[in-house]
């Protein structure tokens, strides 16, 4: 570097003496010519002079440049200071790389819906907003703790919160899970999982599948629940098998209004209730299930007496096209110390069908019959609805209920129902 930078130095100094002497000997020279040569003479020796202060500008410049490009040399105790910050700062980043293998993952998941309804001469009123969260914690691929809350707008604007489910899932071997806690009834299809807003089709559920209806909601107790494998066929199966508090019966005067099955943590009669589902697989896409259960459940401060569910289900998509149905029924039976002593039955079925239309619409329709004990409950229902996905897990739903139903009751009453849907 150092012999280049001379060098340098060196051409220019010669540039520059070159360019004085020359100028010296003009400036020395006697004028002979006439004034306008003499004024020629003087315009070159400026426009020497000019150039000479640009090369004493570039040389000052090239000094600079030359004088950054030399490396300073570096002691032995800096380079042993260095290579230790170097051990250092890898040390911290594999540290800090530590959260790619942890064992416990936390997720948070959950959907929300907002919705209006108008009932056949009402004006019709935003009759939905609610919010479900869904948390999950697993430790490593041993345990996993799910629960859902739901918070939802009453009629009045007050807030109610409620725990749909917690459970706490002990992952035993690749085909069975031990599940403990409140969880959704696995009892049929609908209602463990299709009622979510934005899983299910249309705006309501079916007949008979809302709470306190035909179909069981939730239980408090232990399930086994997992898949199996059936030999080198296409064929799978997957079942669940639970105990849990038997359902509490609400009774009207002489009549049982209804069998809550919301999950409650005490037993009024001491008995359980054992039931379960098994899915078969037959073919790819299709799936079909058949549920029972079987137990105890009685009034409060009366004797306990029989209680049984009985259910079965369908699901089957082809290409653009999703089919299913189910079929569920619960019963109690006769006591005949009760205050209501005659048995009850509530059953109700649904199918439906729903096609993806272009540019993301998707038209639906669902049939739907209830049976309750009590006319005034019993309906039969016709839902045509049309569907617009802003995305996969965003969904716009518009549908018209066509009730048959005991007359001058809200089971008569048909229905425009929309709603918006994001599941998250």
């Amino acid at each position: 570097m150092s012999v280049m930078h001379n060098k340098s130095k060196l051409m220019m100094t010669s540039l520059l003496i070159s360019f004085g002497l020359s100028t010296t000997a003009l400036a020395s020279e006697p004028t002979t010519a006439s004034d306008e040569n003499y004024d020629a003479l003087k315009s070159e020796i400026s426009e020497l002079r000019d150039q000479i202060a640009i090369m004493q500008e570039l040389l000052k410049q090239q000094g600079i440049i030359l004088q950054d490009k030399v490396e300073p040399e570096v002691s032995k105790a800096e380079i042993q200071k260095l290579k230790k910050d170097v051990k250092k700062i890898a040390k911290v980043a594999k540290s800090a790389e530590e959260w790619k293998n942890t064992n416990s993952t936390v997720h948070l998941a959950g959907y929300a819906s907002a919705g209006f309804s108008k009932q056949a001469g009402t004006s019709g009123s935003f009759s939905q907003a609610q919010f479900s969260p869904i948390f999950h914690y697993q430790y490593k691929d041993k345990v996993l703790l799910e629960s859902e809350i739901e918070v939802k707008i009453l009629e009045d604007g007050s807030t109610d919160v409620g725990m749909e489910y917690l459970t706490i899932d002990l992952v035993l071997n690749d085909y069975m899970a031990l599940i403990a806690g409140k969880f959704i009834s696995p009892l049929g299809q609908f209602r463990q999982n299709i009622h979510p807003s934005w899983i299910n089709k249309l705006p309501s559920a079916p007949a008979g599948f809302g709470h306190d209806q035909a179909a069981p909601v939730a239980d408090t107790g232990v399930q086994l629940r997992g898949a199996i494998p059936m030999g080198d066929s296409d064929m799978r199966a997957n079942y669940a098998v639970y105990v849990a508090n038997g359902p509490e019966l609400m009774l009207d005067g002489t009549e049982i209004e209804e069998i809550a099955t919301e999950g409650v943590t005490r037993d009024q009669d001491g008995k359980k209730v054992y039931g379960g589902r098994v899915g078969f697989n037959p073919i790819a896409k299709m799936e079909i299930g058949l549920s029972v259960a079987s137990g105890k459940a009685a009034i409060a401060l009366e004797n306990d007496r029989s209680y049984n569910v009985l259910g079965a289900d369908f699901t089957y998509q082809w290409k653009k096209l999703d089919l299913r149905g189910e079929y569920i029924r619960q019963n109690v039976g006769v006591l005949v110390s009760s205050a209501a002593p005659e048995s009850w039955q509530w059953s109700s079925w649904y199918m439906q069908g729903a096609y993806k239309l272009p540019n993301n619409f998707e038209a639906v329709a669902r049939y739907s019959d209830y049976d309750s004990p009590h006319a005034s409950q019993d309906q039969r229902q016709l839902a045509i609805g049309l569907n617009y996905l802003f995305a996969p897990q965003v969904i716009t739903k518009v549908s018209y209920e066509f009730n048959d139903g005991l007359a001058g009751t809200s089971a008569a009453a048909n229905r425009i129902r929309a709603q918006i849907a994001y599941g998250f």
